[in-house]
């Protein structure tokens, strides 16, 4: 069967650890006489994550072997070769501190063509207070198109059910009008940051990713 991309993580055996990334990209200068700096913000803004799984057997672990192996497939589009993709969510954000996780409403974004770091939305419950709070994830897009961002102010809807968040990274592309705002269980698209992937059997046929 083929292996098709984005894939998802093996849900087998949870994640033990994970550390969250958030790069930016900053070019800055400064006078050798004056130190007088020069900071200049670019538009490149991604996650990054690296991720501990605990100790297991290998009944365990193959599944999780065998995706980080598959990720490493090379696929073809168009004769360019990538390396596969998957999905990945904060563990412990799938539910929005606010109340957008149990409310009705089906948030969408309010206009076409949006850049940068904010996003207007609506579908939303009118006139709700904290309905997405600072921290919480929101998504744009599936599959292939799916990303992930992080809402940094408590954010409220107004009586007609719309609403702005401040988010972070920048859009990376212009959402489409009534395209659909995912609340719960957020994912981002991610690949490997290397090419080597390597676990670990220790004398009591433990492994270690």
């Amino acid at each position: 069967m083929a292996i098709t991309f984005p894939l998802s993580t093996p849900t087998n055996i949870g994640i033990a650890n994970i550390v969250l990334g958030a790069e930016s990209a900053f070019a800055i200068s400064q006078s050798p006489f004056t130190f007088v700096q020069q900071v200049v913000k670019h538009p490149g803004e991604r996650w990054k994550a690296s991720i501990s799984l605990p100790p297991m057997k290998r009944i365990d672990s193959e599944p999780w072997v065998s995706f980080l192996l598959s990720l490493n497939t090379v696929q073809y589009v168009s004769g360019v070769g990538y390396y596969g993709t998957f999905l990945l969510g904060d563990p412990n954000g799938a539910d929005a501190q606010g109340s957008a996780s149990t409310l009705p409403g089906t948030p969408l974004v309010n206009g076409g063509s949006q850049t940068g770091n904010t996003l207007v939305i609506d579908g939303c419950p009118a006139s709700k207070i904290g309905y997405l709070k600072a921290g919480d994830y929101i998504q744009l897009g599936s599959g292939s198109s799916s990303r992930l961002y992080k809402v940094l102010t408590d954010t409220n809807t107004n009586g007609s059910g719309q609403a702005t968040l401040d988010i972070w990274p920048a859009l990376r592309n212009s959402p489409s009008d009534n395209d659909p705002v995912v609340v719960s269980n957020t994912k981002g698209l991610f690949r490997l940051s290397s090419n080597i992937q390597q676990w670990e059997i220790n004398d009591i046929s433990s492994y270690g990713i």
